[in-house]
C-alpha cells in the first residue's frame, strides 16, 4: 500500500508541476498569437481529449507531467517552396509526396522538407500509420460559433478548397508560427515555463508563511506559537530558497563540489518517496515540498543544455549575435549529449536513491 501511495504522491506533484510548466509555455505562445495544436497531461502517445481554438487538450495514456507542442519551433532555415506546396496541398485536399514534388517541378527530398515543415506548423496534416505513402492532408477546420458568424467556413480533413490569395494566406499561416516572432518574444515563451514555476513557488510561500503560518517552538521554554509574516517577507523568504537551490545548481558545474551537490540531490523515485513522507506530516508540509520541488524544476530547466528551456534560450542568443540559424543537425547532436549526461546523473541519482530508501545507507 505505502509503495502504491508514493507512486500516486509522485505522480501527483511531478504531473502537477510539469504541467503547470507546459501551461506557461501554452500562455505565453497564445499570447503572441503562435499556433499550439496540441496541450496534453502527460507524455506524448495515445491521448484523448477536445479541440477548441486549433487546439487539442487532452490526457494521454501516461499522465505524467504534460507538453504543448508549439508551432514553428524547429531548427533551421525554411524552405523556399512553402507556398507552393500549401497552396498544392490544399487544392488537391489529399496528397503524396511524389505528386506534389512533380506537379510544382521540384525534387522529392525537396517536396518532403516542405511537407514536413508545414506539418510542424500545423498548416497541413502529416501522414498516418494507415497511410502505405507519405501522403499529406488540408486540415481539418471546425469554427466555433463565433468563427462561423464571421464567414469562417467548416472543412472536413482531406476536403479540397480553394485559396484565392496563395501567397497572403501562406503569409497569414507564418505569422501563426514561433519562427516568425521577433527574439524578446520567442525569449519569453522559452522561459515562461520555467518562470510560472518560480512564480507559483513564490505564491506557495506567501500561502504558508503569510496566511497558514507556522509553529515556533520557544528553546527556552519549550513553548510553541503560531506566527504569520507580512507577505513581503514571505517573497524575501522565497527568493532566499531560490538562491540557495541556484547555488546548488551551480555547484554541478565545479568539479570540486560536484559529488557533494549530486549526493544531496534526489530521483524520480526519491521525489515520490519524500512526497509520501511530506503528505503523511499533513497538507502544510506537502505544500511546502511541492513548493520546493517546483523551484528545483524550474531552475533545472534553465541549465543551458539543450534540450532543456536554458539550452533553447543560449541557442536563441547565439542566433541573434550571429545571424546565423542552428541546424537540426548540430540540435540533434548537442541533445544527445545533454540527454546523455542527464542518463548519467539520473542513474548515479536513482542508485543513490535505492541505497537510501530500501537499504537504508544514508551515508
Amino acid at each position: 500500500m505505502d509503495v502504491i501511495l508514493m507512486i500516486l504522491y509522485g505522480i501527483i506533484v511531478l504531473g502537477f508541476l510539469v504541467f503547470i510548466h507546459e501551461g506557461g509555455h501554452y500562455l505565453a505562445a497564445r499570447a503572441f498569437g503562435v499556433r499550439v495544436t496540441e496541450f496534453m497531461l502527460g507524455l506524448p502517445g495515445p491521448n484523448i481529449g477536445f479541440t477548441r481554438g486549433g487546439t487539442k487538450f487532452g490526457v494521454t495514456a501516461i499522465p505524467l507531467g504534460g507538453y504543448a507542442r508549439i508551432c514553428g519551433m524547429e531548427p533551421g532555415g525554411e524552405s523556399p517552396h512553402l507556398e507552393r506546396v500549401l497552396a498544392c496541398v490544399y487544392r488537391r485536399g489529399v496528397a503524396n509526396m511524389e505528386d506534389v514534388a512533380s506537379e510544382l517541378g521540384i525534387t522529392d527530398d525537396e517536396a518532403y522538407d516542405a511537407l514536413e515543415q508545414l506539418t510542424e506548423w500545423g498548416s497541413i496534416a502529416g501522414p498516418t500509420k494507415k497511410d502505405q505513402f507519405n501522403t499529406y492532408r488540408a486540415p481539418e477546420v471546425k469554427p466555433s460559433a463565433k468563427e462561423l458568424a464571421k464567414g469562417v467556413e467548416p472543412y472536413e480533413l482531406g476536403q479540397q478548397r480553394i485559396v484565392a490569395d496563395p501567397h497572403g494566406f501562406f503569409e497569414s499561416e507564418r505569422k501563426q508560427q514561433y519562427r516568425s516572432l521577433p527574439f524578446w518574444k520567442r525569449s519569453t515563451i522559452i522561459l515562461a515555463g520555467p518562470l510560472v514555476n518560480l512564480l507559483f513557488a513564490i505564491l506557495m510561500f506567501v500561502i504558508l508563511f503569510s496566511i497558514i503560518g507556522f509553529d515556533v517552538q520557544n528553546t527556552q521554554t519549550g513553548e510553541i506559537s503560531h506566527m504569520t509574516v507580512n507577505p513581503l517577507q514571505a517573497v524575501q523568504a522565497g527568493f532566499n530558497y531560490i538562491g540557495a537551490v541556484v547555488s546548488a545548481v551551480i555547484g554541478l558545474f565545479n568539479p570540486a563540489t560536484f559529488g557533494d551537490t549530486v549526493s544531496n540531490s534526489t530521483s524520480v523515485m526519491g521525489i515520490a518517496v519524500l512526497a509520501k513522507d511530506y503528505a503523511d506530516a499533513g497538507i502544510v508540509m506537502f505544500l511546502q515540498f511541492v513548493a520546493m520541488i517546483s523551484v528545483s524544476l524550474g531552475i533545472m530547466n534553465l541549465i543551458p543544455i539543450p534540450p532543456l528551456d536554458g539550452g533553447r534560450f543560449i541557442i536563441e542568443v547565439f542566433q541573434k549575435i550571429t545571424k546565423k540559424l542552428v541546424t537540426m543537425r548540430a540540435l540533434n547532436y548537442m541533445s544527445t549529449v545533454g540527454m546523455l549526461l542527464f542518463v548519467g546523473l539520473f542513474l548515479v541519482m536513482i542508485n543513490q536513491d535505492i541505497q537510501r530508501f530500501i537499504f537504508g545507507n544514508w551515508g
